[in-house]
């Protein structure tokens, strides 16, 4: 399939995306944790490798980490123009507040808190460190496939790997006692007071009685 996507046929293309879009879209709404996002991404990934499939080396298997590199790369350029129009708009004066949906839309997954738990600890790693967890730990690749998706050498991708996983675990630790000492805070909070020692609480009314349940009913 490889040499004829290169030669432009349309039916690999077909092939390429019944076999990939499902990956593509996964690992792109895990990285942007946005499902519109990760459908725009999975989209522009396909079209970006139908312009550029003469660049595609006529030797390989799996066309999924070339895939996968190209992803990245869009997702790369996204974030770089986002934080380009976040600097533009904190120039421009407020006009009132304007809502944001992505909490909602990735509140509806099943592991929505895990997801947003490893956006804000992946979010302080460094941007290499992160493409290479996510394509490895996320997209699945092994580190001859993610070398081949971000063009670096293998001992790049272990060194980044291991660098990624020990930051990741020293934010996780960070992460876990600021929870702990929030609820332990929230626990301490929310207790009821103690009742005052002396005379017993008065009996219930004779209304409260009546209206109350008889045992068996």
């Amino acid at each position: 399939m490889r040499n004829r996507f290169r030669r432009g046929d349309r039916d690999a293309l077909g092939e390429l995306y019944d076999e990939h879009a499902q990956v593509l879209y996964r690992y792109a709404l895990r990285v942007t944790g946005d499902w519109a996002e990760a459908e725009d991404v999975a989209s522009a990934t396909f079209l970006e490798a139908w312009r550029s499939r003469e660049k595609l080396r006529p030797d390989g298997d799996s066309l999924r980490p070339w895939l996968l590199g190209i992803a990245t790369n869009i997702m790369r350029r996204n974030a770089r123009a986002r934080r380009r129009r976040e600097i533009a708009l904190a120039r421009v004066p407020e006009r009132g507040s304007i809502p944001d949906f992505t909490d909602d839309l990735v509140t509806h997954l099943a592991d929505a808190e895990q997801l947003r738990a490893a956006h804000t600890a992946l979010a302080r790693l460094r941007r290499r460190d992160r493409e290479v967890f996510t394509l490895v730990v996320w997209a699945g690749l092994n580190y001859a496939a993610a070398a081949e998706a971000l063009g670096v050498p293998i001992g790049t991708v272990r060194s980044r790997l291991s660098r990624a996983r020990a930051r990741l675990r020293e934010l996780t630790d960070a992460e876990a006692r600021a929870t702990r000492s929030q609820a332990t805070r929230a626990g301490g909070a929310e207790r009821p007071p103690r009742r005052k020692t002396g005379n017993p609480p008065p009996p219930p009314t004779s209304q409260y009685r009546a209206a109350s349940p008889r045992p068996g009913r």
